[in-house]
């Protein structure tokens, strides 16, 4: 196949897309540059109480301190494997939760106020009751973060449901489909915006549930760095641990939009 010959219009196109995004990527990186920059300054020039606030090269030698004992990765590890654990479970069981609700009128009414209750309380109030039933370790912690995660995906993702034109779904009964046929090739895609959205949400509140967690419960992870830095004074070890939770939940988030552009795609 011969190749395609691309215009000129084409490629001067391409050419300023290429550049606006190399730009676009060159601001976000300098002004990042500039704040870590501005952050040691003041605390090398006294601006700043480094012991309140820490500092850039103070975090660097904690952080380097943690990996030469070998328990860094461990920290990481057990964080990221809760997160991991609570976000899958909490999409897949928010959404079937979700089809179900949509499946029965009358079921969707009977637990709309629940819903709604579970959605506006304070999700930590219930800590206490979830340590007592799942026990005092990682469970207690996946737990919290799948009752936070659960709720939020059931009504984005029956929201996204029931927002699905009417008259499509009349369409597909009055050339007989099933219940179940009219799920799979026109609610489910339909909804795939809306389920992107709901994953995208989840990644941040799966990693504020194990958060949560690990400052109830947990004996490791970057929680418990949080919680025990905070007890002994040692700012930088919290400030360590806080910029790891947000390089980790940031590459967490890329991941999703990379599965976005995949299904979406598809669709």
């Amino acid at each position: 196949m011969k190749n395609l010959k691309i215009s000129d219009e084409h490629q001067a196109y391409l050419k300023k897309t290429k550049k606006n995004q190399f730009m676009l990527t060159f601001t976000r990186v300098s002004i990042l540059a500039f704040l870590i920059l501005l952050w040691e300054l003041a605390a090398v020039w006294g601006w700043i109480d480094p012991f309140l606030t820490s500092s850039p090269s103070r975090i660097v030698k904690s952080l380097i301190t943690f990996y030469k004992e070998g328990i860094l990765f461990k920290h990481i590890a057990i964080t990221c494997f809760e997160t991991i654990v609570g976000f899958v479970l909490g999409t897949v069981v928010g959404t079937i939760i979700a089809m179900i609700l949509w499946w029965s009128d009358f079921i969707s009414k009977v637990f709309d106020p629940y819903l709604v209750v579970l959605n506006a309380l304070p999700k930590v109030a219930l800590g206490p009751i979830i340590i007592f039933w799942a026990g005092n370790g990682m469970a207690s912690i996946i737990v919290m973060a799948l009752l936070i995660s659960t709720i939020v995906t059931i009504i984005s993702v029956l929201s996204g449901f029931k927002s699905v034109d009417e008259d499509k779904i009349k369409l597909l009964k009055t050339f007989g489909a099933s219940k179940l046929q009219i799920l799979k090739h026109l609610i489910f895609p339909a909804s795939v915006p809306t389920f992107i959205s709901a994953l995208k949400i989840n990644v941040g509140l799966s990693w504020v549930g194990v958060i949560m967690g690990e400052f109830l419960v947990a004996k490791d992870g970057l929680g418990f760095l949080i919680v025990y830095g905070g007890q002994i004074a040692q700012l930088d070890m919290v400030m360590m641990s806080i910029i790891i939770l947000s390089i980790l939940a940031f590459l967490m988030y890329i991941a999703v939009a990379a599965y976005e552009k995949r299904i979406i795609r598809k669709y």
